[in-house]
């Protein structure tokens, strides 16, 4: 993953997890509503709810130097956001594919989905 592209890519829910493994600092964006991030989410490894409607008034807070991975349900809204990330500068953004429920399928079966 240390090789960059012009804009953002889809990261399966298994190569988070092994990013996530490496320590390397990494920033868990979700941007689906308050109340489906009560159903299920990534705060345990540290994500942060923006909305996506609140994106636009927010992204300056996300840290332009670390690999920065957007989520939602099942990754459209989030390649949305994280096309709009890549065009304000963040040129380490990707899109979590498949997005929470992908995370849940892949990596951990017990989460809830929706």
């Amino acid at each position: 993953m240390s090789a960059e592209t012009a804009g953002p890519r889809d990261i399966e829910a298994t190569e988070l997890q092994q990013l996530l493994e490496t320590g390397e600092p990494v920033t868990l964006v979700d941007v689906r509503e308050p109340f489906e991030w009560d159903i299920a989410n990534l705060g345990a490894f540290g994500a942060v709810l923006i909305p996506m409607g609140d994106v636009m008034d927010r992204f300056d807070e996300l840290d332009r130097e670390t690999h920065v991975v957007v989520y939602c349900r099942t990754g459209g809204r989030s390649a949305r956001v994280a096309r709009f990330l890549a065009t304000r500068g963040y040129a380490r953004v990707y899109n979590l594919a498949g997005g929470i429920n992908g995370w849940a399928r892949e990596v951990d079966p017990g989460m809830q989905t929706y």
